[in-house]
């Protein structure tokens, strides 16, 4: 049985990902990396140390239904992640308004910060978007990598491998921007 905060290790066709929950939602989701203790040293470090690993069998059925979806996605397929309940307690009105701007994305849906600050109802705040975003604790189901920098450039992003990652997971929604700046790093969120 999970407890109030708890987290999850899943291998995908891009590698390894986590996500960490608590009684009302997904509150973490990490993007795939190859060395999975790299995944749960970081969702350690970010969701706290009270917070307890549940095995696939006693997974809740919302999370193991987040799970798949994010499974299917790392495979190249089509999802939809609305549905999948998330848990932003603490954040802040700014931030909460940005990131439900960003769920409206459609797959391979792609607007500037500019585009996606105006949506959320605070136009002119393209820069603080850009903060909001590399804050997103649930990177994919709030789709930050589909928010690019003006002109179409592909901008940063704070998952590990950065820009890169930005890029593959566009990739795998079919849109193709130019390569990431090789000075690009990723930030820890």
């Amino acid at each position: 049985m999970a407890t109030s905060h708890s987290y999850h290790l899943f291998e995908t066709a891009l590698g390894c990902a986590g996500l960490a929950w608590s009684d009302d939602g997904v509150t973490r989701v990490l993007t795939p990396e190859r060395d999975r203790s790299a995944v749960e040293r970081r969702l350690l470090r970010l969701a706290g140390a009270d917070i307890a690993y549940v095995a696939p069998v006693h997974l809740p059925k919302e999370i193991a239904a987040a799970v798949q979806l994010l499974s299917r996605y790392a495979a190249g397929e089509e999802i939809d992640f609305t549905p999948v309940k998330v848990d932003l307690a603490g954040v802040d009105a700014f931030r909460l308004a940005i990131y439900d701007a960003a769920r409206q994305l459609r797959f391979g849906e792609t607007v500037t910060y500019g585009q996606l600050a105006a949506a959320a109802g605070h136009p002119g705040e393209a820069r603080d978007t850009g903060q909001a975003l590399g804050q997103n604790p649930v990177p994919i189901v709030v789709p930050c990598h589909r928010i690019l920098a003006a002109g179409g450039k592909i901008g940063g992003f704070s998952a590990p491998g950065g820009a890169r990652t930005k890029e593959k997971l566009l990739a795998l929604e079919g849109v193709h921007v130019g390569p990431p700046p090789p000075s690009q790093t990723a930030f820890g969120f």
